[in-house]
């Protein structure tokens, strides 16, 4: 991935297709994996620390190695347009996004907040065909429609009637800043994907530490050394690694079929917990997350043969 860009001349962009090939795919699933872990660092973490002061810290530390990495292999800069979208990308995908996020967990359970940002495929399929980014798909909206059922399954237990109607604005917004951050890079492609993680790791950081700031959170360095083998998860495989791998697979997927990670991360999440922390895993996992492997599979991978031979001849047209 060290040559990988976005936004490059028509040569050397890589082929956007609807159908991922297996390198595609691969870093899918590992991005996949590595972010749905994170909600098990994130845990431990919050026993120490504020969630806007972790978060702050985490995006900082990560940001930083980012910026050394570039800087030590001579990078290019981000200008113009793509300074555009790195600078949106920061804005909307790390502070906007986590911010609402951070806030609505204090009022909203768990199971809550997963049906709430299951709606992030629905958000981008229909937001990317308001930009003109992509094609409104009817099997793009049945997938998304699909899986989310699936979570609703997967987490009925946990889900909770008695949520204030200002933690589902802000996860509602949540889920939008999310969904509108996937397709801004599409829009503005940020180029380099180290470098633009390294300026939107950084801005959001910002963002994070001011807003931890004005709530009052405690702005203290960890001592205890589980939180940093935690944080070290997260500043590693959990923010490097997956928003270099979110990069890479936006660069040759689409925004919307990206977007299905977000109905696997609380599977990966559910599963770990079980094997990590002794957590029960309820029959409605394994029901609710069958039903969530076909919605994606239907939305995000399948295409009917003719169509997918012709998307693929269109998409591989230089332009």
């Amino acid at each position: 991935m060290g040559e990988l860009t976005i936004g490059a001349s028509a040569r050397d962009t890589p082929c956007v297709t609807p159908r991922p090939d297996r390198l595609v795919l691969a870093a899918f699933i590992v991005f996949v994996v590595f972010a749905g872990a994170n909600a098990i660092g994130v845990r431990f973490v919050l026993r120490e620390l504020g969630p806007f002061w972790s978060a702050a810290i985490r995006f900082a530390i990560a940001g930083l190695l980012l910026l050394v990495y570039m800087l030590a292999t001579r990078r290019p800069v981000p200008r113009g347009q793509r300074l555009i979208g790195t600078v949106l990308f920061g804005v909307v995908g790390f502070g906007l996004a986590y911010t609402f996020l951070y806030q609505a967990l204090k009022d909203a359970p768990a199971g809550t907040t997963m049906l709430m940002l299951a709606i992030v495929p629905l958000l981008t399929v229909l937001l990317a065909a308001v930009q003109g980014i992509e094609r409104l798909r009817l099997l793009a909206l049945a997938g998304a429609a699909l899986a989310a059922v699936g979570i609703v399954i997967v987490g009925a237990s946990q889900i909770s009637l008695n949520v204030p109607i200002v933690a589902l604005a802000l996860l509602l917004g949540a889920a939008t800043c999310q969904a509108e951050s996937g397709i801004v890079a599409k829009r503005f492609p940020p180029g380099d994907p180290v470098a633009a993680n390294a300026i939107g790791m950084l801005l959001g950081a910002a963002i994070l530490a001011g807003v931890a700031l004005v709530t009052g959170e405690a702005l203290i360095v960890p001592t205890n050394p589980e939180t940093w083998i935690a944080m070290a998860y997260l500043i590693g495989p959990g923010s490097v690694a997956v928003f270099v791998l979110v990069f890479y697979v936006l660069a040759r997927w689409t925004a919307s079929a990206t977007s299905y990670a977000f109905l696997l991360f609380p599977l990966v999440a559910i599963a770990l917990g079980g094997a990590l922390l002794n957590e029960p895993i309820q029959p409605s996992f394994v029901v609710g997350g069958v039903v969530v492997l076909a919605g994606v599979y239907l939305g995000a991978v399948y295409r009917p043969l003719g169509r997918a031979e012709s998307a693929g001849q269109v998409a591989s047209r230089p332009s």
